[in-house]
């Protein structure tokens, strides 16, 4: 028997017994995960931008992030013809990483389709920055993350909070004015869209349409 025949062989077996439709899903399935803290005292704080995101990108879906799984909140959605879950981590923000590895490892995601939505003090107030790799910076959420995936390569929005002279504690879990509220909101608008165009149209057209601001200095 020649390679051809093996290869046709292949070929034939495949056609007739096709993969079924749940593996081919989980193949090309996301994870869109908001990172924060849990409790109504963090709801409303910079820190919780990644669940802000999610709970606006639930609302545009229509998707209760409700069913408790893998130490977090999930919601199964699709964004144009993918599947996708919307995971927020109950694990507070510094074991993060134990809860998305939880869920990758259930669904085998690669991390290429893991998309993770964080508070950036480094992001100018009311900007975005979508990244298609890179390190975990002072972050702990993404310090948590990195280190349970084992892998920097995935795609991450860091949503800007600023930063300020005092505490980084009190900055990024304290109370914010009305005014600044609003324009977090704004920034998860932005958030969710930049999300949706990472899975709709490709990470490096996301990047051109999304990151209108370089990271502060």
């Amino acid at each position: 028997m020649t390679n051809i025949d093996i290869k046709l062989g292949f070929m034939a077996t495949e056609l007739l017994f096709p993969l079924p439709i749940y593996l081919l899903e989980k193949k090309n399935m996301y994870i869109i995960a908001g990172l924060g803290n849990p409790g109504d005292k963090y709801a409303q704080t910079r820190h919780n931008m990644g669940f802000r995101v999610i709970d606006k990108l639930a609302d545009d879906l229509s998707v209760d992030v409700t069913k408790v799984k893998f130490k977090s909140l999930i919601g199964e959605c699709r964004i144009g013809t993918q599947k996708v879950l919307l995971v927020k981590p109950q694990t507070y923000m510094n074991l993060s990483g134990d809860a998305l590895r939880e869920v990758t490892n259930f669904y085998k995601i690669p991390a290429e389709n893991v998309i993770v939505i964080y508070d950036d003090i480094d992001i100018p107030l009311g900007s975005i920055r979508i990244r298609k790799f890179g390190g975990p910076g002072t972050h702990n959420g993404m310090r948590s993350i990195v280190s349970q995936l084992g892998t920097t390569e995935f795609p991450r929005i860091r949503t800007g909070v600023g930063g300020n002279d005092g505490s980084l504690v009190d900055h990024v879990i304290g109370k914010v004015s009305k005014d600044e509220n609003a324009i977090l909101d704004e920034t998860a608008v932005k958030a969710a869209k930049a999300a949706k165009d990472i899975i709709e149209v490709g990470i490096e057209k996301a990047m051109n349409l999304n990151n209108t601001t370089k990271k502060k200095g």
